[in-house]
C-alpha cells in the first residue's frame, strides 16, 4: 500500500503540469498565428494572394510541431 502523497507536493505537481500544457498550447498557437501573420502581410505587399499565406501557414504548423518534438522529455 501506498503512503498518501503530501498535498502541497500534489498541487505543485498539478501546477507544473498545468504550465506545461499551458506552454504546449500557446507556443502552438503563437507559431501558426506568426506564419498566418506573414504570409498575410508578404501577400499584400507582393500580391501574391493567396500563395504566400499558404506556405507560410502550413510553416506555422510545421514549426509548431517542431516546438511541441522538442518540448518533449528527451526531445532535443
Amino acid at each position: 500500500m501506498k503512503p498518501p502523497k503530501d498535498k502541497k507536493k500534489e498541487r505543485s505537481e498539478f501546477a507544473q503540469a498545468v504550465t506545461f500544457f499551458s506552454q504546449i498550447a500557446i507556443t502552438m498557437a503563437v507559431c501558426v498565428f506568426i506564419g498566418v501573420f506573414l504570409g498575410n502581410f508578404l501577400d499584400r505587399l507582393l500580391g501574391t494572394s493567396p500563395w504566400l499565406l499558404i506556405i507560410f501557414s502550413l510553416l506555422g504548423i510545421g514549426a509548431s510541431f517542431k516546438s511541441l518534438f522538442d518540448m518533449m522529455p528527451g526531445g532535443k
